[in-house]
């Protein structure tokens, strides 16, 4: 077996290019006539911009910054959800050479001062009034803030006014002075793990990584006019980095989509081509599919659709030709089961992108075998998003692929996964202890997840070395598969494997509102049954118990979970539990339910 691999070849990052070159580079390509981005109105429809559009509201908005007395290096927060205006500000950022230091629209006003006041931030931008409040409560323990505007108080017309003052060649000439090498964002880690860091990003680590993904997937991000619609947080580097991807095409287009709450009507209305998501977002996919099923004759053809797509996709991936009958079959599925579920997520649909967490294999050979190709793919904030990624021709479903062209990867002894390439990060910000710490002496940035590389140097994750589970018998316990399997169940929305010092492996589990609504009826049980009530129901637990049971039969019985306890409530951002780009806090969670794992799972005993 491998212990490591290096993709040949290195996409060319010009010393004197910033990420503002994206969009020049594709004006001179395809002209100004083509659609690049598009903003949806409050009436739910979507308005069309077209690249020339695009790129004059950067320049006014440069000009604005350079009014402002926005100087290079200085740092300015963009603290809103994914909109147009954010996009545009980007690049406007980008092009006078101002470092970018995004908050998550979830974060808190405690947040947001302890990230304004480590970045030394001047500016912030915010979307609407409760987000300007947030700042405005904190402006006064924030020294270096000098202004606050917001978007949906014309936060872009305020910087076109303010820009006139400012000439094309002052501008011109600030462009000039870019370079790959400067800074060109602060990003703070969710914290999974511990406090989050500042990670320092050049403009070469984003311009290698979105090159090298115009190599690794055309298919998806550059083929046959290309449409992302993007939800997801701009402040993660994974959905900034496919946003450079789209405006860096000829001819793709990026809709912003500020609120989720209609998701699934809005990404009808768009026509994406592809999509970006979290396991979460594809699991409520499958199981909105499943509940509309039913557990009748409907819900029995759905349970034998979903078994024959995963087979088919195991087929497919193994380059076995199937019989005339699975043929057939397939074609049935696809008429009855399959098509539907892709209509959910629109007509064109052609690819859907899954990262920020792994993704049960069930899952993805689902949406494999109905026709729907699933790219995965790994990454850190520290590698500027993606590291690995599966390639659309050779999808192998388990793993996440092999490094974009010059990225290598290697297994060190303890099977921790460390990495080498442009798109590595410079430091972390203000940390030079944690940035020493973070790289090994010959100069691999260490990830702290755990890993292992298949045979063509496709990497496939185990788990993260401050995750793994030492039960009082000294077995170690990876928790990931088993809270994949069990986070399977219809009715669960999260599921955390512990047990460290513990007699054996238990788990907590939450379940899904929306789900459970759906499901009590089925159980001719009332749907408007709270999680909490429902949490106390024999029903509930003999149901996440199959999915428990499926977890444990590829085990030891040391590393299966004896017991689970449903939680009150939900893990969430707000409690701490959950971070911005919906990881879990494993260190929280114990700390929160304490009560629950010693009393509930081992009944006080350690």
């Amino acid at each position: 077996m491998l212990t490591e691999y290096t993709t040949p070849g290195a996409p060319v990052v010009n010393d004197d290019e910033s990420l503002y070159a994206l969009l020049t580079e594709r004006i001179r390509r395809s002209g100004e006539d083509t659609v690049i981005a598009a903003s949806r109105t409050k009436e739910g429809t979507w308005r069309d911009v077209t690249t020339g559009e695009f790129h004059t509201a950067v320049l006014s908005a440069s000009k604005g910054l350079m009014a402002l007395g926005i100087a290079r290096g200085d740092a300015v927060t963009i603290f809103s959800s994914t909109r147009y205006e954010w996009g545009v500000l980007d690049l406007a950022l980008a092009a006078v050479g101002a470092v970018s230091v995004p908050i998550y629209d979830t974060d808190s006003a405690a947040q947001a001062e302890r990230i304004i006041n480590d970045a030394q931030v001047k500016l912030v931008f915010v979307d609407d009034r409760e987000r300007y409040n947030r700042v405005a409560g904190i402006a006064d323990h924030c020294p270096s803030l000098t202004r606050t505007l917001m978007f949906d108080a014309n936060a872009l017309g305020v910087l076109e006014g303010l820009g006139v003052a400012v000439s094309d060649g002052d501008l011109t000439e600030r462009i000039g002075a870019g370079r790959a090498d400067d800074l060109a964002t602060i990003v703070y880690t969710s914290g999974s793990t511990g406090a989050p860091k500042g990670v320092e990003l050049t403009h070469r680590n984003f311009l290698s990584v979105v090159r090298a993904g115009f190599y690794c997937l055309p298919e998806m991000i550059c083929d046959d006019h290309p449409r992302l619609l993007l939800f997801l947080p701009l402040a993660h580097c994974f959905a900034r980095y496919i946003q450079y991807c789209s405006i860096g095409t000829d001819d793709g287009v990026v809709g912003y989509l500020p609120d989720t709450s209609n998701l699934l009507p809005d990404i009808r209305r768009f026509r994406p081509t592809y999509l970006l998501g979290v396991p979460r977002v594809f699991e409520k996919v499958y199981n909105a599919a499943s509940h509309r099923a039913g557990t009748g004759a409907k819900g029995r053809l759905f349970a034998k659709a979903v078994e024959a797509s995963r087979a088919w996709s195991r087929m497919m991936e193994e380059g076995v030709r199937p019989n005339l009958k699975q043929q057939a079959e397939h074609i049935a599925y696809d008429a009855s089961v399959y098509r539907a579920v892709r209509s959910a997520l629109g007509p064109n649909i052609r690819y859907i992108a899954c990262g920020g967490a792994p993704l049960s294999d069930d899952l993805a050979h689902f949406f494999s075998g109905i026709g729907l190709r699933m790219i995965q793919g790994y990454g850190l904030t520290e590698t500027a998003a993606p590291f690995t990624v599966t390639r659309a021709a050779e999808t192998t479903i388990g793993t996440v692929g092999q490094p974009a062209p010059g990225g290598s990867v290697r297994i060190a002894p303890d099977s921790e996964i460390q990495l080498k390439g442009p798109n590595v990060f410079v430091g972390y910000h203000n940390r030079p202890e944690d940035t020493k710490e973070a790289f090994t002496d010959d100069g691999w940035f260490a990830t702290g997840d755990l890993g292992a590389l298949d045979d063509e140097g496709r990497l496939r994750i185990t788990g993260r070395k401050k995750d793994i589970i030492i039960t009082a018998g000294g077995k170690n316990v990876s928790p990931i598969p088993a809270e994949q399997a069990i986070a399977a169940c219809p009715i669960v929305e999260h599921a955390v494997v512990v047990g460290d010092g513990r007699p054996f492996v238990g788990a907590l589990v939450t379940l899904d509102d929306e789900a459970l609504a759906q499901w009590l009826p089925t159980q001719r049980l009332a749907a408007d049954l709270s999680s909490d009530e429902a949490a106390a129901l024999p029903e509930v637990h003999e149901f996440i118990q199959r999915f428990v049971d499926k977890a444990n039969a590829s085990v030891s019985r040391a590393e299966s979970v004896r017991k689970f306890v449903v939680l009150p409530g939900h893990l969430t951002q707000r409690n701490g539990c959950l971070t911005p780009s919906l990881k879990v806090v494993r260190p929280r969670v114990t700390k929160v339910f304490a009560n629950e794992i010693d009393q509930k799972l081992y009944g006080g005993k350690r």
